[in-house]
């Protein structure tokens, strides 16, 4: 049996002679990096930048675009409506608390009654009433804007709808109210804080100049003359009349059918409506829907309310103060005040 062939080794590889004395050695070190070794790296072109960048503006748009449609939603401006977003809307204007200043409501009466998308106006009242010119700048602002615009306004009474803000009321095409609103108190007051025990109790004394008799009538530090209580109740009287002819005005009556219930007297909603001072029983939905019929609006009608100015803590921590801490010296500084309101 032949032996079994054996592959010899390889021989090793041959020494070569160590360097003459000042040659550098011939070792085989890696070499460097040389365009001439393999494919060139990968580079991008100016397309991909391009891209990157035209991406970005996209989402940065429609970042924006979101941020407007999310702000717009959540005040319930009418300004979506000038994008086409709405084309036919009921306003709602809130009239709340106590009616000071009738700038707030009249402007907004005017933004709305401008707006073609808006088809009508609720006047969403919960109020005692408040100053008499107040309520009666907001009252002739009710009918210009349906005399002047051709646009329905209509009332409609939450818990209080009294005095002055029943004077703005009856401005309206329609009141609704509900059974146990509190409706009426057609009437005028006039009053203010005397002071004159307190001063004499400090031992202080209140010292006027003036000319003409009744200049410092109602000096809150003294009694009224009896000239001068009659002096302001014939102002007192003369806005009666004026509150009870503007009423019977827009009630479509008479001075002489309202004036009987314009005892300064308070009714129910459910009382009011045979009394002839509200045009039907029902609540806010009510009010909406019917008023959405009588305008030609099909199905749920879009509502859009005024943008409200959200106070930061910056501008409260900027102001004066006075609406977080008043000032105890104006206490003393209040005039006669004339006002429909119900107490």
């Amino acid at each position: 049996m032949p032996e079994d062939y054996i592959t010899p080794p390889p021989p090793p590889p041959p020494q070569q002679p160590p360097p003459a004395y000042g040659q550098i050695p011939s070792w085989n070190y890696p070499q460097p990096y040389s365009p001439s070794y393999g494919p060139p790296p990968n580079r991008r072109s100016a397309w991909f930048y391009v891209g990157i960048i035209a991406g970005s503006l996209v989402a940065l748009c429609l970042l924006i675009s979101f941020m407007v449609w999310i702000t717009m939603r959540a005040a319930g401006s009418s300004d979506a409506s000038g994008l086409g977003l709405k084309s036919s809307q009921i306003a709602v204007i809130d009239i709340d608390g106590v009616i000071l200043d009738a700038d707030k409501v009249d402007s907004q009466l005017r933004r709305f009654g401008d707006d073609s998308s808006v088809k009508a106006i609720i006047l969403h009242i919960n109020s005692p009433g408040g100053g008499a010119a107040a309520s009666q700048e907001i009252y002739h602002e009710v009918l210009r804007v349906r005399q002047e615009k051709n646009k329905k306004v209509v009332a409609s009474i939450e818990s209080v709808g009294a005095s002055g803000a029943y004077y703005i009321a009856s401005a309206c095409d329609k009141i609704y109210a509900n059974d146990a609103s509190v409706v009426g108190s057609i009437g005028v007051i006039m009053e203010w804080t005397n002071y004159g025990d307190l001063l004499r109790w400090a031992k202080l004394k209140n010292v006027v100049i003036h000319a003409g008799e009744l200049k410092d009538a109602g000096d809150p530090s003294r009694d009224m003359t009896p000239k001068e209580e009659a002096y302001f109740q014939s102002l007192v009287d003369n806005m009666y009349t004026q509150f009870v002819h503007d009423v019977a005005t827009g009630r479509h009556s008479t001075d002489d059918k309202i004036r009987p219930l314009a005892t300064g007297q308070v009714w129910t909603g459910q009382q009011s409506l045979p009394l002839g001072l509200i045009d039907k029983v029902g609540g806010f939905r009510t009010a909406l829907m019917d008023t959405a019929k009588d305008v030609g609006i099909s199905g749920e009608p879009s509502v859009v309310r005024p943008s409200k100015n959200k106070r930061g803590l910056f501008s409260i921590l900027t102001d004066d103060g006075e609406d977080l801490f008043p000032n105890p010296g104006q206490l003393l500084n209040h005039s006669p005040g004339f006002y429909f309101m119900w107490k």
